[in-house]
């Protein structure tokens, strides 16, 4: 099924004249930007210096310190009368990343959104509830107009009042929902509580944050569904960068709107499909806020296999952020890899902490964990056997002693939001 198949399926030589006539003229659009002015300037090259899409290795990169110091409005290729919106980041490190759109920005943008929702056979028959945020966030309006332009049944639930989004759901005849996945967690153990069955829920669209292979198996055996993993950053519009497929093996990049690079994050250097690094991409679409090469700090690899569905290159599902990325004792950990673990353990929940320390000079981590309900049964012997279990799962997957401590059902907080598993507190005074 295809949204817009002349694209989905451009052939290699088609695409390749296609991103760089779209590229060139990103190049033109970038010279409305003091940044770029500069950054070209100082890398002694002009647009007219790239010839080829091999030529995109002279360019520099941007990141998002590059961003944050353009704020609010320095990043912007276009007079601000253009602008018909604005989104920013959430500016957990600093200043939030402005966003703005012009209507050929959105029109473009609901196109990916409708391409993804199609490409996994959501059609004007369903009843589609997004339950994410609908402020500055921009998975919220990015997936509430890419639905209605499918001619989907929208119901803009937003974040919060889980009872009610459950009702909702079984109210309304919801077929599909989009939320993070650790707000889908915490639907099912809501709707599990209420009794509730959910029998019409068939799609759900999952993002914002990692997941594992692990949560996507529990996601689906409690709520009845299919999940999908979606990726977009709000640099690139929003969500509707590369999304599975029905064969859920990969992200299809949007190739005609994005030029994809993955690079060694500590050295910058380019590396080939199969090898995992951070994602580069440079839009080739926009109009408001153009970028070249910027850093996106995700963590995956481009895929080599062709897809049976017939559609472009794929990227890994993301594993984590490069600046996510935990080193304990010298050894790199991604959240995700602890969640794996987690949930591949029958006696415990899937709602976990993360806390590091320094003690005497050596980085420590602590793991608090809920146990399931079904195993909960508060004997000292039980406890103790358990915490072995899990200590040892996540020893043997992550090569690392961690220290673990079991919780009772419903001690960890709930994200309606993206989770924040996390608390370094190696910095702390």
């Amino acid at each position: 099924m295809f949204w817009n198949k002349a694209m989905e399926t451009i052939s290699a030589g088609d695409l390749e004249a296609l991103q760089l006539k779209r590229l060139k003229w990103t190049l033109r659009q970038t010279q409305q930007v003091s940044l770029y002015q500069k950054k070209m300037k100082e890398a002694g090259i002009t647009p007219d210096d790239i010839r080829s899409l091999d030529d995109l290795q002279k360019i520099p990169f941007t990141t998002k310190k590059d961003l944050q110091a353009g704020y609010p409005f320095g990043l912007l290729a276009v007079p601000k009368r253009e602008i018909v919106r604005i989104h920013t980041t959430s500016g957990t490190t600093g200043k939030p990343t402005v966003v703005g759109y012009t209507r050929a920005d959105l029109g473009n943008w609901s196109e990916l959104i409708a391409r993804n929702m199609v490409m996994v056979g959501l059609t004007d028959e369903d009843t589609f509830q997004n339950a994410v945020n609908y402020g500055l966030f921009t998975g919220g309006l990015g997936f509430h107009y890419g639905a209605e332009r499918v001619g989907m049944t929208v119901v803009p639930s937003a974040t919060g009042n889980t009872k009610r989004q459950i009702e909702m759901i079984e109210d309304f005849g919801v077929t599909a929902i989009h939320c993070t996945p650790s707000y889908a967690m915490h639907l099912a153990e809501v709707a599990e509580s209420m009794g509730a069955e959910l029998a019409t829920l068939k799609t759900g669209i999952f993002g914002a944050e990692p997941w594992s292979e692990s949560m996507r198996a529990e996601l689906e055996k409690r709520l009845g569904l299919t999940a999908y993993d979606s990726y977009g950053l709000s640099e690139m519009y929003g969500p509707g960068v590369a999304f599975e497929c029905r064969e859920r093996d990969g992200l299809h990049i949007w190739h005609d709107s994005y030029l994809v690079e993955i690079i060694d994050p500590v050295t910058g250097e380019a590396l080939g499909p199969g090898e995992r690094g951070e994602l580069v991409i440079t839009p080739l679409v926009k109009e408001a806020m153009p970028l070249l090469r910027y850093r996106t700090g995700d963590v995956t690899m481009l895929m080599e296999d062709e897809c049976p569905c017939g559609r472009g290159q794929k990227i890994a599902r993301i594993t984590g952020r490069s600046d996510d990325m935990l080193v304990i004792r010298g050894i790199n950990v991604f959240p995700s890899q602890i969640e794996h673990v987690l949930l591949s353990l029958p006696e415990v929940g899937e709602q976990f902490m993360v806390y590091i320390d320094r003690v005497k000079h050596l980085d420590e981590m602590t793991i608090e964990v809920e146990m399931s309900k079904a195993s909960f049964s508060g004997e000292l012997q039980d406890l103790a056997r358990v915490q072995r279990h899990v200590a040892g799962a996540l020893h043997s997957t992550l090569g690392l002693r961690t220290t673990v401590k079991l919780v009772e059902p419903g001690a960890l907080p709930r994200f309606e939001g993206k989770a924040r598993r996390v608390v370094d507190r190696r910095g702390a005074i």
